[in-house]
């Protein structure tokens, strides 16, 4: 009989996993008629900040739009500059320029993923032209960003924080949760994620509640009465139906997350001595597996051989920003060409890693990978 397939990742079956608490909180919505925020809305932005330990969390239709949202809350736009990574998805930098700022793209740490702040202190000492005005660091694959000295120099420069944990939730740093260290942090819900809705949807938290009122403002035209702009705003209002699901997903985040590392640690037992690079593991910092990446001089070949067996990887992502048709040649980059960022891209294998993939099935992509390699 031949194998059935292993998907890279599969959000339904988190939904077979919950079915009936999913369906009850969509048919209670639907019951409900309030199809634009109300309490739905309400009540999950209320469990996530006291889940996160803030103050604040302001619901939004998607992480992208969260990060513009923090942006513009921030009051960063024109002839602002925000540095950033070029390894991350091209949202990072589509909502730094849907804010009408430019970002300016720092390297990632050599055999990381994420900001290096050696770097970055070197960009901020001679920045091209515009005025500093954030940081938006990214914690990726589950792995949070160095972010002491980030803090210390965006202190240094008087610069916002706004960390990107679209890939983060539940990942610790020096033992706080990443999205608690920034003035506002954005997270994703896209269904992939560690905890993922059936559609588009994300989150702003910050404990300043001036920043508060300004999100949740702008994310509904600048509203303060209903119809009168106070403020120039946007639409992006996180839907009640997602907002049910994920608050019915919520109370099991820390038991997948859990998983996702038993994942990794059985990949970590299984693919030890092969001439791969697996996911470090730094003991400041609680890394979550959004993505079990290896990196490989024969990524491609092996995920060939890996196809031919039917088991699916991904690419998180083949190409880095400053090298897609839409941006190259137009940011500033730190250093030129970015080549620890330029590496990454050639080698990165995104393995199976969900939380209810079966050993078995993590057995058979470790038997299949050391085949390949033997």
């Amino acid at each position: 009989m031949t194998d059935l397939p292993i998907p890279q990742t599969d959000p339904r079956a988190s939904y077979f996993e919950q079915q009936d608490e999913i369906d009850a909180a969509v048919a209670r919505v639907l019951a409900g008629g309030q199809y634009i925020l109300g309490g739905e809305a309400a009540a999950f932005e209320s469990a996530f900040a006291a889940w996160l330990g803030v103050a604040h969390a302001v619901g939004a239709g998607s992480g992208t739009d969260a990060l513009e949202l923090a942006l513009r809350a921030c009051g960063i736009g024109a002839g602002d500059l925000v540095f950033t990574v070029s390894h991350t998805a091209v949202a990072t930098v589509a909502a730094i320029e849907r804010a009408g700022a430019t970002a300016v793209l720092v390297d990632i740490e050599p055999g990381g993923f994420t900001m290096d702040p050696a770097v970055l202190e070197a960009a901020l000492r001679r920045p091209p032209p515009g005025r500093p005005a954030a940081i938006l660091p990214v914690h990726l694959y589950g792995e949070p960003a160095d972010l002491a000295p980030v803090l210390r120099l965006a202190s240094r420069h008087g610069l916002r924080v706004i960390e990107d944990c679209a890939q983060s939730h539940g990942a610790l740093y020096r033992g706080a949760k990443t999205g608690t260290f920034g003035d506002i942090a954005c997270f994703s819900f896209y269904p992939t994620k560690n905890l993922g809705a059936f559609g588009d949807a994300g989150m702003t938290t910050t404990d300043d509640p001036a920043l508060a009122t300004a999100l949740r403002e702008i994310r509904e035209y600048g509203w303060r009465d209903r119809y009168i702009s106070a403020r120039v705003g946007i639409n992006t209002r996180l839907d009640p139906i997602q907002a049910a699901i994920l608050a019915a997903k919520l109370p099991r985040l820390a038991a997948d997350n859990a998983r996702r590392q038993a994942v990794a640690a059985h990949y970590d037992e299984g693919l030890a001595g092969l001439p791969l690079a697996l996911p470090g593991r730094r003991p400041d910092r609680g890394h979550v597996f959004h993505q079990y990446v290896i990196r490989s001089g024969t990524r491609d070949a092996l995920r060939e051989h890996l196809g031919r067996v039917q088991i699916g990887t991904g690419i998180h992502y083949p190409a880095p920003v400053h090298r897609q048709p839409a941006y190259e040649g137009r940011l500033a980059e730190f250093p030129p060409s970015l080549p620890e960022t330029t590496r990454a891209a050639r080698e990165i294998l995104s393995l199976p890693v969900y939380p209810q993939l079966p050993a078995a099935s993590v057995d058979r992509v470790i038997a299949a990978t050391r085949r390949f390699f033997e």
